[in-house]
């Protein structure tokens, strides 16, 4: 075996030691959080005046593990940036390193904002919004399943969007973004982010604009960013030559 096997055998051999840990620490963080999944379902629903209803036994497993998830994920976010730190590790400078291993717990804050935003604001919206379109004509009957499955698919979204300045400017200390280059792609990423806007949404103006200014706002934030680190990193080149 040569040494571009051997390299690449440790290479793979590193990478399913980090893969295991961080399933391994999702795994254990999903039966944790399934442990007081109770005070979280009691949580969410303290100010909804809205009954729920179950239609068999196996939804009310459905609804602990989808929000027993949400929280692992959460949490394993951190861990997971720190793994994959570990596993890139050997390929950054000294400065790299200390730059990159500073992004970690923004990867954790920004996805609680995103989520946060997503419940406080986003989610009394939508589902203020569609609840006045039956008006009279129809009885509300809304299962814990049907429920928390589209709180889940409005809220979750944004705790990966919100994530977009961290990785943006990740991308840009490791050289592979550039503020110029996402200049030059602004009316395409703008474009992008109108349209996941508007599909996660009701179809009214109001409901858009909430959505779209902010996530607009991160772009413009995350270039922001990247320039920055952008000049900090030409700088730091320059020291060393």
């Amino acid at each position: 075996m040569n040494s571009v096997e051997m390299n690449l055998v440790d290479h793979l051999t590193e990478m399913r030691k980090r893969i295991i840990i961080i399933l391994g620490s999702f795994m254990l963080l999903l039966i944790l959080a399934f442990v007081f999944v109770k005070d979280i379902y009691d949580w969410i629903i303290q100010d909804s005046s809205i009954k729920l209803a179950i239609l068999g036994p196996s939804d009310i497993i459905w609804v602990y593990l989808t929000l027993s998830g949400i929280v692992a994920i959460a949490v394993t976010i951190p861990i997971a940036a720190h793994q994959i730190w570990l596993f890139v590790k050997p390929a950054l400078s000294s400065a790299e390193r200390k730059v990159t291993l500073a992004y970690i717990p923004s990867l954790f804050i920004l996805f609680i904002a995103g989520i946060s935003f997503g419940y406080f604001v986003i989610f009394p919206i939508v589902f203020d919004f569609l609840l006045s379109l039956s008006g009279d004509l129809f009885m509300n009957f809304f299962t814990a399943e049907k429920y928390f499955g589209f709180m889940v698919n409005i809220v979750l979204p944004f705790g990966c969007l919100f994530e977009l300045p961290v990785i943006i400017m990740f991308l840009t200390s490791l050289g592979i973004l550039n503020p110029y280059r996402l200049q030059k792609m602004r009316r395409y990423s703008y474009f992008g982010l109108i349209v996941t806007a508007v599909l996660i949404t009701p179809p009214d103006f109001v409901s858009d604009v909430i959505v779209i200014v902010p996530l607009l706002f991160l772009y413009e934030c995350s270039v922001l960013l990247s320039k920055i680190v952008y000049r900090r990193k030409q700088k730091q080149e320059l020291d060393l030559t």
